[in-house]
């Protein structure tokens, strides 16, 4: 288990329980906030080339949380990380606090989008890879993680669409399954991506290894989605 030393504490994978439970109040979405908690941990332990001290570094991976209507497990990893402070999640959703019940890019240290209204984040992960590839940026990789429901929504089948028939190879997206989508078929999720041009690859959401192994495939000339099944939403 890999741990980063935080103002002289040591915080890893073990630690996010506890983290977590210092937020409590009202609308904290708890199941979409654990459904993420292990994604989340993987990407910021082991792939995401971002730290505290390189949240405004031109080469710096993006991470683009779509699902951010349940930050709980997002807080939580940022403070293990030391891209905030942990004092501030006892304070989570309070008035005055820097830690809404959506993400603000403008009060989170690392936060790259405002997010929590569904459908959105892929969309702005496609325009940031654009973005940086029109800059002449090919280092960065751009990750978005989004929830299985959100596919319901328009917006989402055009940018999947796009950014395969243009591929955007610096792209890449998390699903996570919990089987709450409306109209998806079950289990049909990377046939949806794989359909546009995609590589895709389904895991369970809870093995950190696996999720290594499949963030990391190869994908030449097309994004990559990665779904990850866990535990069903009831």
């Amino acid at each position: 288990m890999t741990t980063t030393a935080v103002r002289g504490r040591e915080y890893g994978y073990g630690d996010l329980s506890r983290l977590m439970s210092l937020m409590t109040g009202d609308e904290k979405h708890g199941p979409a906030a654990t459904s993420t908690l292990d994604v989340l941990w993987v990407l910021y332990d082991r792939v995401l080339r971002v730290g505290p001290g390189s949240v405004d570094a031109p080469g710096r991976d993006r991470f683009l949380l779509s699902k951010g209507h349940g930050p709980m497990a997002y807080y939580a990893v940022l403070a293990a990380k030391g891209f905030v402070p942990v004092e501030w999640l006892s304070g989570f959703g309070a008035y005055g606090s820097r830690l809404g019940h959506h993400p603000d890019r403008v009060l989170v240290p690392g936060v790259e989008i405002g997010s929590g209204s569904l459908g959105h984040g892929l969309p702005l992960a496609v325009g940031t890879a654009l973005g940086l590839r029109a800059q002449g940026l090919d280092e960065p990789a751009v990750w978005t993680l989004v929830g299985d429901a959100e596919l319901d929504e328009g917006s989402n089948h055009e940018a999947i669409a796009f950014a395969g028939a243009v591929g955007l190879e610096r792209l890449h997206a998390v699903v996570i399954d919990n089987l709450s989508a409306t109209y998806g078929r079950a289990g049909g999720i990377a046939a949806r991506f794989e359909a546009a041009g995609w590589s895709t690859l389904a895991v369970d959401g809870r093995d950190h290894d696996a999720l290594y192994e499949a963030f990391s495939a190869p994908h030449g000339g097309r994004p990559h989605v990665v779904v990850a099944r866990v535990e069903a939403k009831f």
